[in-house]
Parts: C-alpha cells; sequence; structure tokens
C-alpha cells in the first residue's frame, strides 16, 4: 500500500509539472467525441478519448504487472 501511494504522488506530481505542456495535448478534441452545442444547452460525450485512455491505462497496468 505504501509503494501504491507514493507511486500516485509521484503521478500526481508530474501531472502537476507538467501542466502547461498537457493543456496543448489535443485529448477531448479528437475524431469521434460528440459535442452537442444548442443555445442554453452543451453536452460533450469523450467517447474517444476515454477509449483512449482507457487502452494507456490497461497497458500501464499490464506493464507494471509484469
Amino acid at each position: 500500500m505504501r509503494n501504491a501511494l507514493i507511486i500516485i504522488g509521484i503521478l500526481i506530481l508530474a501531472v502537476g509539472l507538467l501542466w502547461p505542456w498537457l493543456g496543448k495535448v489535443p485529448l477531448g478534441r479528437l475524431p469521434g467525441d460528440i459535442i452537442i452545442d444548442k443555445p442554453g444547452f452543451k453536452v460533450y460525450i469523450p467517447i474517444t478519448t476515454m477509449i483512449l485512455v482507457s487502452i494507456v491505462i490497461s497497458l500501464v497496468l499490464w506493464l507494471l504487472r509484469k
């Protein structure tokens, strides 16, 4: 448990330090993400982004288990 908390802390620190550059990554604006924008109503469904994030997280966890 201690090691997991240390790794999570390091990841949060890394994301915080890299935040200015991570904002330029086009996640959330990929083809396949659905945006419905009408006056007074906006729905955003990031289907492609969530699939990509899920694949990356699955690969990282798979590599950590080896």
